[in-house]
């Protein structure tokens, strides 16, 4: 059993930057993969950023340049560093574990991009 706690969300203003950090109880080194979502009010989640174990990495189109995800195998934490932040960035940003043969969610964090 894996638990995954997310932190780092906050209000922000547009042009801002954050970094997300989610820490697993657990050893991430087996991990298949893991990832950020995001989910606004109304929206369907959507996959923002994923990286593998071998470190290869996926962005949505809208973030990328301005996201960059990362994981230290050793403090068994991935982040998720948010620059140049616009309002439509707005959403809850969850953390995700795939082990390959089961996802791991944790509880999310606010992120609000507004002046």
């Amino acid at each position: 059993q894996v638990q995954l706690v997310e932190s780092g969300g906050g209000l922000v203003q547009p042009g801002g930057s954050l970094r997300l950090s989610c820490a697993a109880s657990g050893s991430i080194t087996s991990s298949r993969s893991m990832g950020w979502h995001r989910q606004a009010p109304g929206k369907q989640r959507e996959l923002v950023a994923g990286i593998s174990n071998s470190g290869s990495t996926n962005y949505l189109d809208g973030v990328k340049g301005r996201f960059t995800i990362s994981r230290d195998n050793a403090k068994n934490t991935l982040y998720l560093q948010m620059n140049n932040l616009k309002p439509e960035d707005t959403a809850v940003y969850y953390c995700e574990l795939f082990t390959g043969l089961r996802t791991y969610w944790g509880q999310g964090t606010q992120v609000t991009v507004s002046a």
